[in-house]
């Protein structure tokens, strides 16, 4: 594993306009923004009625895990070895907890022994097995067992692949209380989720997988799906997802479960930003310096139609990045790459006097597009700067 690389690596400007007219960036820029991420910390922190546990999976580059932590996250939630090792690499302190339903062999061996995770997801009696098999100390664990909740309220849903039925769960959690270890329900509404009514239904669908289990359920996983806040997608306030949430846990046996969730995009999504130059301009086509081999892979994602917000700067005669003005068109915007399906799927729209040099801003850029970029064609985008004073 690669030496941690620390924030104060990467150039730091008061804002956007300064990066862009003292780097002027011929490669995409990534800008982190640590007033978005503590603001978004906060909101957790103050508003959740539990511990918040950042997806790592969402964004995993260094620059962002360190902004996290120093928003004040403590818990992580991690699917592999590999993402343990990276967050234990940086803060040994940090609670890391497995919530992948589904694990390579001798992964649940490696972090419980290792690493002294003691959290993990099940949805099948097989994984079960296999976990208490490579654990062998079934006392030391909280064991999820995941439900899969019902298709709606969220743009992508994450209940085709991993879940299983209140009946099933149920058999389950008396399993897992027999071999000794605390029985723990968890699920995941999908992501991107727009309905705060979500929560409240899968939540009313584990106090009756607990009351079918007859057992006594340590915690509750609400998972994530918590929404970031991107163009073309009316969002809610934050408030009304934990006030549903808090209401809703007072219908359980035990309204003072502890309770944790698992926010990846609504954690970083507002923290980053994404500067590209036009490298051509045909018309109404435009080509850029990224595309969806790197970071904009996430728009091609099957029902999705939302957008990142943009803006548009240009340089002067005095080499100042200045808002480019006039009235906007619709863009075919296209990747760096030779391959043809490196388009955005959807036109932007941007000024009609845009042309190559110029740079698009794209905000809201922290979920997902730095953990699925590629270097295909040699393209890797990976270049950083801080924005904030």
């Amino acid at each position: 594993m690669n030496a941690p690389t620390r924030i104060d690596a990467i150039p730091r400007f008061a804002s956007v306009e300064k990066a862009i007219a003292t780097l002027k960036p011929g490669e995409p820029l990534y800008c982190i923004f640590p007033e978005k991420f503590g603001a978004a910390a906060k909101r957790f922190l103050d508003g959740f009625p539990g511990d918040p546990l950042y997806a790592i999976k969402a964004n995993p580059a260094p620059h962002v895990l360190e902004q996290v932590w120093a928003a004040g996250i403590r818990h992580f939630d991690t699917a592999s070895v590999p993402e343990i090792e990276l967050v234990k690499s940086r803060f040994p302190d940090a609670h890391c907890h497995f919530m992948a339903p589904v694990r390579a062999v001798g992964a649940a061996k490696l972090a419980f022994e290792k690493y002294g995770v003691n959290d993990y997801v099940v949805d099948c009696d097989y994984e079960l097995d296999k976990l208490i098999a490579e654990t062998r100390q079934p006392k030391k664990l909280r064991i999820f067992v995941r439900i899969a909740t019902p298709l709606g309220g969220a743009v992508l849903e994450l209940s085709s692949k991993f879940g299983t039925t209140p009946a099933e769960a149920a058999k389950l959690l008396k399993r897992v209380a027999e071999f000794g270890a605390q029985p723990c329900i968890t699920f995941h509404v999908g992501s991107q989720c727009l309905s705060p009514f979500s929560y409240a239904q899968a939540i009313e669908m584990a106090r009756r997988t607990a009351l079918l289990a007859k057992v006594e359920i340590a915690a509750l996983d609400i998972g994530g799906g918590f929404p970031g806040p991107y163009q073309g997608d009316d969002v809610p306030p934050y408030h009304w997802y934990f006030d549903t949430i808090k209401e809703a846990l007072e219908t359980l046996p035990n309204p003072k479960i502890p309770v944790i969730c698992e926010p990846g995009r609504a954690l970083i999504a507002e923290g980053m930003s994404l500067i590209t130059q036009v490298i051509l301009r045909k018309g109404d086509r435009l080509y850029i310096n990224d595309g969806v081999y790197g970071s904009f892979d996430e728009l091609t994602l099957p029902g999705w139609n939302a957008d990142y917000p943009v803006r548009v700067f240009t340089l002067d005669a005095k080499g100042r990045a200045l808002p480019l003005p006039g009235a906007t068109i619709p863009f075919r915007v296209y990747g760096p790459t030779c391959d043809t399906l490196d388009v955005l799927p959807r036109p932007l729209m941007l000024p009609a006097n845009i042309g190559p040099g110029d740079f698009v801003v794209f905000d809201a850029m922290g979920a997902y597009s730095v953990a699925v970029r590629t270097s295909f064609n040699g393209f890797f985008p990976d270049s950083w700067a801080m924005i904030g004073n």
